[in-house]
């Protein structure tokens, strides 16, 4: 079996935090984004390789990554692209994908930007049960959250219906970015494509897929966060680290005040000040300052200010007045 670990993107909407970093490291408590998954199909010994789909951009940061990771089965598929305007699609970077590294196999997908509270092991074994595509399902609890994602109408599991971003969504069941192809289905890729459909979602894919193949959810309890905002971010932070705040073996505090999804890096420095949802990156520096919902890049100062919903760029110098 193999596994596509989508990381292609450019995260525009979480920048400049991620102008020169894939989103998928930024740091949760003592990981990244990515790890546990990639932790999750090293461990499986069902998945023989592991192709991480990333452009040129981002490519030397991902080989560093695995140099000192020492994970064995990902190796990098790059697609030639260095900016979002020049980017494929998803079902078109998949395809392309597929082709270039000749796979034939069972395969696994899911996107390096997703923190599940399910092991992708347990996913599998769902999958290799049903023999067929397989989409993970998650009810994000109110249909207007659904409407920005692919709706699903379930049956025993078989999904019946399918409509990508709809306006009136039937339910809250989402489908989230983790998929099970077969083998015979993985060519299905390209003829969807030669029929001229939408390139760029994978939802519209499986919207298209169910209504030719049988097609099945594997629902999951617990928690999702789709990390493509601040907001969401700090979310998934103040998950994982159950309300607590996360402070750097290296990291130094003083006189400070620490809520809920709080994260204080390595070697970063905060004096007098109150903190809430916020992370203070890798060498940054706070001094007097109230930071909620905030994000201060590393290396970056911060000083007599008070912020809400903020973003610091790495290296930049923010003083409040005298």
């Amino acid at each position: 079996m193999d596994a596509i670990v989508l990381a292609g993107g450019y995260a525009t909407r979480l920048w400049p935090i991620t102008l020169d970093r894939p989103k998928m490291f930024l740091p949760l408590g003592e990981e990244t984004i990515i790890d546990p998954i990639f932790e999750s199909l090293e461990a499986d010994e069902r998945v023989d390789d592991v192709y991480i789909s990333t452009n040129e951009r981002f490519a030397d940061e991902f080989e560093t990554y695995l140099t000192e990771s020492g994970y064995e089965k990902p190796t990098l598929s790059i697609e030639e692209t260095t900016d979002e305007d020049e980017k494929f699609g998803v079902i078109s970077a998949l395809a392309q994908l597929v082709e270039r590294e000749n796979l034939s196999d069972d395969t696994i997908i899911v996107a390096g930007d997703n923190y599940l509270s399910f092991g992708v092991n347990d996913f599998i074994d769902s999958f290799r049960d049903h023999d067929a595509p397989m989409i993970a399902a998650y009810d994000v609890g109110s249909r207007e959250k659904a409407t920005s994602y692919g709706v699903i109408d379930v049956d025993d599991d078989q999904v019946v219906g399918f409509t990508e971003k709809p306006d009136n969504p039937s339910s809250s069941l989402v489908s989230i970015a983790c998929y099970g192809f077969p083998a015979e289905s993985i060519d299905l890729l390209e003829t969807y494509l030669e029929e001229g459909n939408n390139p760029d979602e994978p939802g519209w894919f499986i919207q298209w897929l169910h209504e030719r193949t049988a097609t099945y959810a594997f629902t999951f309890d617990g928690a999702w966060f789709d990390i493509g905002t601040a907001d969401s971010y700090l979310d998934a932070i103040e998950f994982m680290l159950d309300g607590e705040p996360y402070v750097a073996d290296s990291a130094t505090t003083e006189n400070v005040t620490l809520d809920a999804g709080v994260q204080i890096l390595e070697d970063a420095t905060v004096q007098n000040a109150d903190l809430s949802r916020t992370v203070v990156f890798p060498k940054a520096s706070v001094t007097d300052c109230t930071l909620s919902e905030t994000l201060v890049d590393r290396h970056a100062s911060v000083s007599g200010v008070s912020l809400t919903e903020s973003t610091v760029g790495a290296y930049s110098t923010l003083e409040g007045a005298d």
